[in-house]
């Protein structure tokens, strides 16, 4: 035990040293570091055990860390490898408070917080803060009350462009008071952002530090930042503002929105474009992967460099690795989602402080959840879809659900089975393809053609000028986007002949030349220039965008009015987000004159077509489990199709005519789809206000309860309970048991444990009796977790064939891999060969 609270404390050295403390004298200053009043070290004793670390009391060696005048200011409570720092939590504070402090520092040398005492909770922090940038932070010596007193109404960033706005004869006057709005730019916040804002303020006023916005696409969630920014700023709890994006090209697309809306009160940069001179901005805008990459975060920037970190679309931003970068800056912290997941939904808070407070208060801490400071997985504020919808902002898709009959086939049980002739002239053999399988090894033209027919006959028409209404469409590959692209163009030409020069579809993926320069002029409506159909009308000649992956988060395209899914999707995030790319309402319009009178059409975006090839908006609807990624939906039927050449290993192409089998187009009401309303609450509600349920759980009697629940609640009218939707409204990623869900209705069971904490558990397991280096901790933790929950992966190192990682199997990649080592590999294997049962989290 001595040897790892050893090994913490040396590590702990390290860490003071490169933050710029000092143990001795030198050249820099006087030493700043004191120890507890009974050790005594030499500079031979900070790289090796020391001779007097056995004098401790209680083998821990407690830091003093002192300011410039040699008075003390921050408390470092040091704990051994193998213990949580949290435990050493309430002793800091003591000694703080006994102290006339207010900072702490807790760490085991692997993990390590930074708390103020009279802030909040602890904040999860990568590398010790210097002295000069915690005496410098803004965030650090902060006054909550200018945040939470400062008034915000509709105009709190129309003023920043025209303070006197309403004093303009234009804006008076009615009648021009929306063209005088438009021509100088002036935003003004709805309702529910200025909600969102008050929400915060509120937060604020409670003690806490970090916040969650979870708002649909389409509702502004850069306007509502460019408020808070201003409100940091404005009221001096701010000197600068990080903004992280997950995409290069929202990087420019964030930069113009910031100027247009905080211009000219404060500047907005993009890091990578002014690596010397951000200090010159208020706001800088970067990846988290330019960070990221040779540490640029450590080398360029200090903790406290930043006083408010927003993490757009924070589920993909700030996940894995990249949660390093975050949570190496000290300050408040916002993050903006439109895909929320209820990672801790239904948890007995109050049970769980009464049983275990220090593990209750780690689940705060540790959940993904919780880094935005959410209490019982609440966010600091919600806004819907449906709430967008139901209040006139945002609008709803009409789906057609279109399969071809090979599609159909391979959505089904039993897959597309192709037989044909072997090698003997008696021997048969046969293949199955599935919907994961199209384009990757199943290969046909006449389904992509029937696809393309499908959607040019039956997309949506601008308006306008009637042709086809702009589109994307998301592809399985990018041979697939060159394809689709292809098609679309020929179909085209045959539809409108002398319109297009093959480019009436454009591929937009990353392998093409200016891709993300192409996204930003459709939605400036002159990709390949404006219409031919009307001249004097604003709408790019291009009208259909053919990707994979690009143009799916905060990409902005008001005017869409189709998108098609040419390609299976398995998380419930992505399709939210494709989805979303269309609900942002839009007015077309075109003005002409005749006679001298100018005449205006306009025409409101009413709905959009979302075209789904492969059962997607069904399998959300009806059988997704989610925050859990399962198998396709699939539907009765196989093919049989002897006479076949030879299946090719490599795959299977199809060259048969591919009909199309069903279209039908659904119109989605107020009520929205089921992935927009995913949690089902009023089951918990209704069983404890039923007696005899309560009767008979109290008795014991699981199968009697479940039994009387059967027949009594599951399937009545109405709500139409069944296990299955309860298990989805769970959230959970694994199968839970109608014992389970028993037992945290009637408050035995605390919480459903998910499949990210059994990992965690493991891990835990794992890191007490293995030392990890500092430097390879996050490393080690990620191929952990990965090789614990990843068949594919584990099979790919199991066999060696290290070649496979970073394919279509799995995100994890060689790279990753060779940053990790072997050694530190191996360990993991052989630890989880031992001891982890990993069939728990398949």
């Amino acid at each position: 035990m001595k040897k790892k609270e050893a090994s913490a404390r040396i590590k702990i050295n390290h860490l003071l040293e490169e933050a710029g403390w000092r143990f001795f004298d030198d050249k820099n200053g006087p030493a700043n570091i004191q120890l507890e009043p009974n050790v005594k070290m030499s500079k031979a004793d900070l790289t090796g055990l020391g001779e007097n670390f056995d004098k401790v009391k209680n083998g821990f060696v407690d830091f003093l860390l002192l300011d410039d005048k040699g008075k003390p200011f921050i408390v470092l409570e040091a704990k051994a490898e193998d213990k949580d720092p949290l435990v050493g939590k309430e002793q800091a504070r003591e000694y703080a408070k006994s102290l006339y402090l207010k900072y702490v520092i807790l760490s085991n040398g692997n993990q390590h917080y930074f708390w103020n005492i009279y802030k909040g909770n602890p904040q999860l922090i990568t590398a010790f803060p210097s002295y000069e940038s915690i005496r410098e932070s803004k965030a650090m010596n902060a006054d909550p009350a200018k945040l939470y007193s400062e008034e915000i109404g509709a105009d709190y960033i129309a003023v920043i462009k025209n303070p006197r706005y309403m004093e303009a004869p234009e804006y008076i006057n009615p009648e021009t008071r929306q063209q005088f709005l438009y021509d100088n730019g002036l935003r003004f916040l709805r309702q529910y952002q200025i909600n969102a804002l008050k929400a915060l303020q509120e937060s604020v006023r409670r003690g806490n530090q970090r916040f969650l916005f979870e708002m649909a696409t389409g509702t502004g969630k850069t306007l509502t930042s460019a408020a808070v920014i201003r409100l940091f700023l404005r009221s001096g709890n701010a000197n600068r503002v990080l903004f992280l994006v997950d995409r290069i090209e929202l990087e420019n697309q964030a930069k113009k929105n910031f100027q247009n809306y905080l211009v000219p009160d404060y500047h907005t940069v993009i890091f990578k474009e002014n690596v010397d001179d951000w200090r010159k901005a208020e706001v800088v805008v970067s990846t988290v992967q330019t960070l990221m990459f040779n540490n640029k975060y450590k080398r360029f920037f200090k903790p406290t460099d930043f006083s408010l970190i927003i993490a757009d679309e924070c589920h993909r931003s700030i996940n894995g690795n990249s949660r390093a970068v975050f949570e190496y800056f000290l300050g408040y912290k916002l993050g903006l989602t439109a895909t929320p997941k209820d990672y801790i939904k239904n948890i007995d808070v109050e049970r769980l402080k009464a049983t275990d407070p220090r593990a209750w208060e780690k689940r705060q801490l540790l959940d993904s959840y919780k880094t935005f400071g959410c209490e019982s997985g609440d966010p600091t504020y919600h806004y819907s879809l449906l709430d967008g919808v139901r209040d006139g902002y945002l609008i709803n898709p009409t789906v057609v659900d279109a399969r071809t009959d090979i599609t159909t086939k391979l959505l089904a049980d039993e897959g597309y089975a192709v037989i044909s002739q072997g090698d003997e002239a008696d021997e048969e053999q046969e293949e199955t393809y599935f919907a994961r399988d199209f384009e990757k090894k199943f290969f046909s033209e006449e389904t992509n053609k029937m696809f393309v027919k499908t959607f040019m006959d039956n997309a949506l028409r601008d308006p306008i000028t009637g042709e086809i209404g702009k589109g994307i469409i998301f592809c399985v590959s990018r041979k697939h986007a060159a394809k689709i692209t292809q098609l679309l163009n020929v179909y085209a030409d045959m539809m409108f002949p002398g319109k297009y020069c093959s480019d009436f579809a454009m591929q937009i993926t990353s392998d093409v030349m200016n891709a993300q320069t192409y996204t930003i002029n459709f939605q400036n409506n002159n990709l390949c220039g404006t219409t031919s159909f009307l001249e004097g009308y604003k709408s790019s000649k291009t009208r259909i965008c053919v990707t994979v992956g690009m143009m799916t988060t905060g990409y902005d395209c008001e005017d869409l009015l189709n998108i098609g899914l040419l390609r299976p999707i398995f998380s419930p995030t992505d399709f939210i987000q494709i989805k979303g790319r269309g609900t942002r309402k839009h007015d077309f319009i075109f003005k002409e004159r005749n006679g001298g009178q100018e005449i205006v059409h306009k025409y409101p975006k009413e709905t959009f077509k979302l075209f789904d090839f492969f059962g997607n908006c069904e399998y959300f609807e009806e059988k997704f489990d989610y925050d859990e990624v399962l198998k396709l939906p699939r539907f009765q039927g196989s093919s049989v199709s002897p006479g076949t050449p030879p299946v090719d290993p490599d795959g299977y192409e199809n060259f048969a005519p591919d009909p199309l089998k069903t279209l039908v187009e659904t119109k989605i009401g107020a009520e929205g789809m089921k992935i927009d309303r995913m949690y089902f609450d009023k089951f918990e509600e209704t069983v404890k206000e039923d007696p005899v349920a309560r009767e008979q759980y109290e008795q014991g009697n699981y199968p009697a309860v479940i039994r009387y629940i059967d027949d009594h609640i599951m399937n009545q009218p109405n709500e139409y309970y069944t296990w299955d939707k309860l298990r989805r409204s769970i959230g959970s990623d694994r199968r839970i048991t109608a014992r389970e869900i028993l037992d945290k209705i009637f408050g035995v069971l605390p919480f459903f444990k998910s499949k990210k904490e059994l990992v965690e558990d493991e891990f835990e397991g794992y890191a007490l009796t293995h030392s990890i280096p500092s430097e390879k901790y996050a490393d080690v933790k990620e191929f952990f977790a990965t090789y614990v929950t990843d068949k594919d992966v584990r099979r790919a190192i199991e066999d060696r064939k290290f070649q496979l990682l970073g394919t279509d199997i799995s995100t994890y990649t060689m790279a990753d891999l060779k940053h990790l080592g072997l050694d530190s590999m191996q360990s993991v294997v052989d630890y989880v060969a031992d001891n982890v049962n990993v069939s728990r989290f398949m």
